[in-house]
């Protein structure tokens, strides 16, 4: 009977052998197919199909997506992949974008810790290679730093470690996605290795289910057949296709071998043909496939561009977003009124839209003209904002439902009215203007920003115990409004709202007040002219700015 190995890994990640060396031995180990699914990359792949030319084996191209699901590595495997599509080129950039990032910042902390090395020269050293904290460890290993890879985990880049820079990873709902739009076909990987227990990974399977999931890794080397009947009858109660792979590494994994894998494996051909046949199914009914998202986004920096308005292109990406029947939701710490006239100006005239203002207070369904929800502070907190404002010699503005509340005219106040059209009311005492609570505070100056920064911190403390954030939506621009507000937090009441999982939700953004949103979110976007932090907790990184219709192609790619 012929056997098939669908989960392979190459020297083009963590394996040992090259892509053409692993199909020499295949072929040693008379293997009929297999799959070769190195790590967020598909380098390899063109090597393995020209080695295999002319030889009697199928070589699959593959990947194997790392991803984050409550905290948790969790790893989508994608065989049939369309490698070559601009599509999946373009996702495979972001993932080098976002791990460019990390690696550099690890690098800065590893010299900061006395072991000076720049990402230039890791990737010298390790050519061709997805550098993980494995070659970081080999780095400290050659040059004397460490005297095991060991003590390179415990002292300096193990998890919790001072040089360890957590990857801010996509979510396997988000992987299964990427793998069907390229063609390919999604797998969840050894998933008893998550020991998530039982009632945890089925909740997990079920989602996934619902994005597309198509396949289980059911057969697997360090599977028991108590194990593999588990994972059989979890696969069947889903109708989830069987998967089987010895997750082969060379000499990276001792002991462990192709198709065999500790001794006892075997996965039959049986298992690649009904694979193939679940495959031929979905091209026939392709609408089995399609999901509601929710899209929110920030405006000034993302959305807009400097000229506060989007390009033919945007708006028409946005369209095919809403006739694809996705939502769309306008997120802006402006007063919904001014959000409002953005829609409007912008002539983003598409049903199904919601507008969240005042950085997640006030959450609007624009069809039914109706708020669906609102949280404000309360006077005493805005009198106590106020004075300190004063006592430190800031602009402070309030917002009622309908105005701005500032004391007076000034060069905050008219520099902030060029972008910011709400009508103003004008009080020497802001609290005498206010008929109720305001949705937030906004302290604005323009020519000291340490003098604006000492402010924040003088507020810190009774923040803390106030449960009010402090929130730069740019330097010159510090945002006060509840803790239980926040951007981050309208996307999961929304979401909850419209019954949509925030797993399947996108965030797009590129300021601190963005963070929330982008963390909260099942993808994050970050700006490519977004703030360091943004980008570091973004899943992925805009091609281009917001002057260059950077949202737009990052988001043709979701609908």
């Amino acid at each position: 009977m012929n056997i098939v190995d669908l989960h392979v890994h190459s020297n083009k990640s963590d394996g040992s052998l090259s892509p053409p060396q692993l199909v020499d031995y295949a072929v040693e180990k008379g293997l009929s197919a297999f799959a070769l699914t190195d790590h967020d990359t598909t380098d390899g792949i063109e090597e393995a199909l020209n080695a295999a030319e002319g030889k009697d084996i199928e070589v699959i191209p593959g990947i194997e997506f790392s991803t984050e699901y409550e905290g948790q590595d969790i790893h989508i495997v994608g065989l049939y992949i369309d490698y070559k599509s601009d599509f999946f080129k373009r996702r495979l950039v972001n993932f080098v974008n976002g791990r460019m990032i990390r690696n550099k910042e690890m690098c800065r902390r590893l010299t900061e810790h006395g072991i000076p090395v720049t990402y230039e020269e890791m990737v010298s050293e390790f050519p061709d290679c997805v550098i993980t904290r494995s070659h970081y460890a080999r780095f400290m290993l050659n040059h004397g730093y460490v005297k095991s890879l060991k003590e390179a985990f415990e002292r300096y880049i193990g998890d919790n470690r001072p040089c360890f820079v957590p990857r801010k990873k996509i979510t396997p709902m988000r992987a299964v996605e990427i793998i069907l739009k390229a063609g390919g076909f999604p797998i969840l990987a050894h998933p008893l290795l998550y020991h998530m227990g039982k009632s945890r990974l089925e909740k997990l399977v079920s989602l996934l289910k619902d994005m597309g999931l198509q396949g289980l890794e059911a057969v697997y080397c360090t599977y028991t057949a108590s194990d593999e009947r588990e994972m059989r009858a979890l696969a069947a109660k889903y109708d989830l296709c069987i998967s089987g792979g010895s997750d082969f590494h060379g000499s990276a994994k001792p002991g462990l071998d192709l198709a065999t894998g500790y001794g006892k494996l075997f996965i039959p051909q049986e298992i690649l043909d009904k694979i193939n046949e679940r495959r031929n199914w979905l091209k026939m009914h392709p609408e089995q496939l399609k999901h509601t998202k929710i899209l929110f986004t920030d405006l000034d920096g993302t959305l807009l561009d400097s000229q506060k308005t989007i390009s033919d292109y945007t708006r028409d990406v946005l369209r095919k977003w809403c006739e694809n029947g996705h939502k769309l939701v306008l997120c802006s710490g402006r007063a919904i009124d001014s959000v409002e006239h953005v829609k409007q100006s912008l002539h983003l005239d598409f049903p199904g839209m919601y507008l969240i203002g005042y950085n997640g207070g006030r959450i609007y369904d624009y069809d039914k003209q109706e708020t669906l929800y609102k949280v404000k502070l309360t006077l005493e907190q805005t009198a106590h904002a106020v004075e300190e404002a004063a006592r430190a010699g800031i602009h402070i503005q309030a917002y009622s439902d309908t105005h701005i509340i500032a004391p007076r005219q000034n060069e905050e106040l008219e520099f902030y009215r060029k972008v910011i059209s709400s009508p103003i009311i004008f009080c020497e005492n802001i609290m005498d203007a206010l008929e109720e609570a305001p949705y937030k505070c906004l302290a604005i100056e323009l020519n000291d920003l340490e003098k604006l920064e000492n402010f924040r911190l003088s507020l810190l403390p009774w923040a803390e115990k106030e449960g009010i954030s402090l929130i730069y939506s740019n330097p010159n621009y510090l945002e006060i409004f509840p803790s239980s507000s926040g951007k981050g937090a309208a996307v999961k009441i929304l979401c909850s709202l419209l019954g949509i999982h925030p797993y399947f939700s996108v965030a797009a953004g590129d300021a601190e007040n963005d963070l929330s949103m982008i963390e909260a979110a099942g993808m994050g976007i970050a700006m490519l002219n977004g703030s360091d932090d943004i980008k570091m907790a973004a899943t992925t990184i805009t091609a281009y700015d917001n002057d260059h219709d950077g949202l737009a192609h990052a988001l043709i790619d979701l609908i």
